[in-house]
């Protein structure tokens, strides 16, 4: 997890600049190395002690909820896997496919049952027991509906990333299934 520290104009136009605070040993972190925040995977560009800076489009700030941080939000990180690193969950690319939001949320069993909104156009990917990220936390897909899918969350992944923060009506970063979208893309083509 890491905290939004501070939102800087970069080099003219919209793009920003953002600066993240960080628990990561910065000094491992080379300068044009990708580091998922919340979702999408970005570049970072600058480095310091506890920090690292990343440099944000203008399309990523309108494709991504990334334009509506705030600073002090806290953001889930991820670092990029190595080759031989071992691989434990579903494939996550850091390619934002959408923006959804929180429709509702409650206890069930200990664990909290979220539902989520998701574009038309996505939902076609979205399958039960499928996987899918918000806001880059891997997760498994319980339950559809036409524009909606339901995951429950463990007090875990609660407590460690931004997911046990969320109220409904929070927009979350999506990336569908890696697979879904390839499989779809060779049915199209068929």
């Amino acid at each position: 997890m890491g905290r939004l520290s501070e939102i800087r104009r970069a080099s003219g136009g919209e793009d920003q600049r953002l600066v993240i605070e960080t628990s990561y040993d910065t000094g491992t972190i080379a300068i044009g190395v990708s580091i998922a925040c919340a979702g999408p995977c970005l570049t970072v560009v600058e480095t310091g002690p506890g920090w690292f800076a990343v440099d944000v489009s203008s399309e990523t700030l309108n494709c991504t909820t990334i334009g509506k941080w705030d600073v002090g939000n806290r953001i889930n990180l991820e670092r990029s896997l190595r080759l031989g690193d071992e691989l434990s969950g579903h494939l996550v690319s850091g390619h934002v496919d959408g923006v959804g939001e929180l429709m509702s949320r409650h206890e069930d069993g200990g664990s909290e049952h979220m539902t989520f909104s998701a574009p038309a156009d996505l939902m076609r990917f979205i399958a039960v027991k499928g996987s899918i990220a918000l806001d880059g936390i891997s997760l498994t897909v319980n339950a559809l509906g036409r524009r909606d899918f339901t995951v429950n969350i463990i007090p875990h992944t609660l407590e460690a990333t931004t997911l046990g923060d969320l109220s409904p009506g929070a927009a979350v970063n999506l990336e569908i299934d890696l697979l879904a979208r390839y499989v779809a893309r060779q049915q199209e083509e068929d």
